[in-house]
């Protein structure tokens, strides 16, 4: 019996900074993050990751995967593995990374790789959350299947905190 297709989040927002505070590009150590190759699907559809993070592709289906990048960004070919394999890629570059299986052509997914740590991915209800952000004002941007939705500015007091609310169309 062949494997259930998860549909992909297209609804999944990663919002972010435009700009970083001074400091946010001190070294930090390194990270990882996973994108799972299930139900012949990329879990999740879009990933955000900091500069110098490693992902791994793991593939718990039942089918082989073969998945690439042409993306100027990160160019790979990890080339087919089987289930229960994991192949790695250090993101090295800010920018978008698109990502796709070369057996299964509608399998695709973002790598947003950035140079500072201030972005967040929304949660099933569409919230998120940026921490440590000194007061400021800072142009926030929404990301949403592909390209850029909004910018806006948001003001963070002394001790405080900004809300943005945002709608996808």
């Amino acid at each position: 019996m062949p494997a259930r297709r998860e549909t992909p989040d297209r609804r999944q927002t990663v919002v972010y900074l435009e700009t970083a505070p001074q400091g946010a590009f001190e070294e930090h150590g390194p990270s990882r993050a996973i994108l799972d190759q299930r139900a012949e699907a990329f879990v999740p559809y879009v990933l955000p990751i900091i500069v110098g993070t490693t992902v791994d592709f793991p593939n718990r289906d039942r089918t082989y995967h073969n998945v690439f990048s042409l993306s100027r960004v990160k160019s790979f070919d990890l080339g087919r593995y089987a289930r229960g394999e994991s192949k790695s890629v250090r993101f090295d570059r800010p920018g978008v990374v698109r990502v796709f299986c070369d057996i299964h052509s509608h399998m695709s997914a973002y790598i947003l790789v950035f140079a500072h740590r201030f972005f967040a991915a929304t949660d099933a209800d569409g919230r998120y959350r940026i921490e440590g952000l000194p007061p400021g004002s800072y142009d926030v941007t929404i990301w949403n299947d592909g390209k850029v939705r909004e910018t806006r500015v948001a003001r963070v007091p002394d001790g405080g905190a900004a809300e943005l609310d945002f709608v996808v169309r």
